[in-house]
């Protein structure tokens, strides 16, 4: 199935990129590090043009850094950082304490922009087999890596509210851009899926056969509804979605446990994955996520000889409270991991002193999930069972596709719209709410409102690259992100307020960005 990571490995050297760099983590470190053009690439070989797409999309899947998702991600109510001690500033940032000198920010802004100024790269590859080869395909992949650019611009403003723009592939743009404000930038990745539409191709991720579970036209428009849903302009969100929605060509993958295991991948229900792979070999190359941050600690894999994780990241005791308080069964089961200490902390609470009989600390599929010192629950959604891993590979969650825009999320922000005051004939608000939730076993429901649609969201898309966050900090819910778990014996209730809402710029990129220094003083 993966056809770019097979080519990446025989030609990475080759089409990353036009220029050869330092490394990745060193590119915003050295602004002005001097760039050599390749010399060694015939740019006549006309089939050859997709080459540096392929390289741009390795950049994008395998350049993510570990510490990226959950940093977007953690501090939301649906989702805590895990344990004491390890990762201290990770565990603060829950609770709303910042570090702008903690490895991590610095990390994720690093990381973020150095994909960028790879997309810049590609598309001047894309540009010289265009100009030497007349190769028709370029507009379309320009337009891919546009988009990616766009997801990565939305996921810096989305942590750190006002940033900068690059305008080329050069890091000395950082030096002299000017810092653009939160609603300036999502415009600008709106304008940008709207220029990357036209060449896009018009079809479902997972049926592309060069790029499978590649971009197209529905990326995005999903994304420029993100993006307009941000800057509250609710016609235009329910315009994108209506579009995806009308097209018919999206469904809702039917078991949701298995929709975050190995059989939902490239499923009619995913518009934006990330591809990895072990190529089912039991030896050799593999590109794959890194999961172990999200696994559970200590375990007795079906399959023995399967590795743990290191219980950085848990579901929330109030987001599991929540769930069975709707009477969720498939929906929870999928997204928990259960201890033992867990489903004991739960009962301790006299209103849910009777479980339902299935929560158990072993999994659907044969997994005991044991009790550990950093957390109680663990992630089922960044789960891969050990009976689902290649013989002979024993890294928690290897190969495993990660998944970052489902359908489901697409028709509950288009319910969000409609709500909202926008108009669709497309789908009612109600229509869309209830198509998720048969899904989940729940009855149909009437005349929903914004709470409704937003318990929805919480329900669906819990532990999800912070939906839950992000939709709190829109509507100032700044109640619900103040909220106690299970550390209240000795931390108390975290408190969030608006001053909270984004991150401080890290302190490495203060210190070599004049013009950032000079931005965050006027602040």
């Amino acid at each position: 199935m993966k056809i770019i990571n097979n080519y990446i490995a025989k030609t990475l050297a080759l089409v990353l990129m036009t220029f050869a760099v330092a490394s990745c983590h060193d590119l915003l470190d050295e602004p002005l590090e001097n760039r050599v053009p390749a010399s060694d690439v015939d740019y006549t070989i006309a089939q050859d043009m997709i080459l540096p797409l392929y390289g741009a999309y390795a950049e994008f899947y395998n350049g993510r850094g570990w510490e990226g998702i959950p940093l977007l991600s953690v501090r939301g109510d649906d989702v805590n950082a895990g344990g004491y001690g390890d990762q201290q500033p990770f565990f603060m940032t829950d609770r709303y304490v910042y570090d702008n000198n903690y490895w991590m920010y610095n990390s994720l802004w690093k990381v973020e922009y150095t994909t960028i100024f790879r997309m810049f790269d590609a598309v001047e590859q894309i540009g010289l087999y265009r100009e030497h080869s007349g190769n028709p395909n370029a507009d379309q992949y320009i337009a891919e890596t546009m988009v990616m650019k766009g997801w990565l611009l939305r996921n810096l403003a989305l942590t750190w509210g006002d940033i900068i723009i690059p305008e080329s592939g050069s890091p000395e743009d950082m030096l002299v851009g000017e810092v653009s404000t939160y609603n300036e930038v999502m415009q600008y990745i709106s304008d940008l899926m709207d220029e990357a539409l036209p060449y896009l191709p018009d079809m479902l991720p997972g049926d592309r056969s060069d790029v499978p579970g590649g971009i197209t036209k529905y990326t995005a428009l999903a994304i420029k509804a993100m993006v307009n849903l941000e800057m509250k302009n609710f016609q235009t969100v329910a315009d994108a979605t209506s579009e995806i929605i009308k097209s018919r060509k999206f469904a809702l993958y039917s078991d949701f446990y298995e929709l975050f295991k190995k059989d939902g991948e490239l499923s009619s229900e995913n518009l934006l994955e990330l591809q990895f792979s072990d190529y089912g070999e039991s030896t050799g190359p593999a590109e794959t996520y890194l999961y172990a941050f999200y696994g559970t600690q200590n375990w007795t894999p079906k399959v023995e000889g399967a590795k743990s994780g290191w219980g950085f990241y848990e579901p929330s005791l109030k987001w599991v409270k929540f769930m069975l308080d709707r009477g969720e069964t498939s929906r929870l089961q999928t997204s928990v991991l259960f201890t033992n200490n867990g489903i004991n902390k739960i009962t301790e609470d006299p209103g849910y002193a009777d479980l339902p009989a299935w929560i158990s600390n072993t999994t659907p599929s044969g997994d005991i999930i044991n009790d550990y010192a950093r957390a109680i629950f663990g992630s089922g959604k960044h789960y891969l069972p050990s009976d689902q891993l290649t013989s002979g590979r024993t890294n928690y969650g290897t190969g495993k596709n990660y998944t970052l825009l489902r359908y489901a999320e697409i028709l509950l922000i288009h319910a969000e719209a409609l709500v909202q005051g926008a108009t669709s004939s497309t789908m009612s608000a109600d229509m869309a709410v209830n198509e998720v939730r048969r899904r989940a076993g729940l009855n149909d429901i009437s005349g929903v409102g914004l709470q409704e649609v937003l318990d929805e969201k919480f329900a669906e898309l819990a532990m999800e690259c912070g939906s839950r966050y992000y939709d709190m900090v829109r509507y100032a819910k700044y109640d619900e992100l103040s909220y106690g778990d299970r550390y209240d014996e000795s931390d108390g209730v975290r408190q969030f307020t608006a001053d909270k809402v984004f991150l401080p710029y890290p302190l490495a990129q203060l210190d070599q960005l004049p013009n950032l220094r000079e931005y965050a003083n006027t602040k």
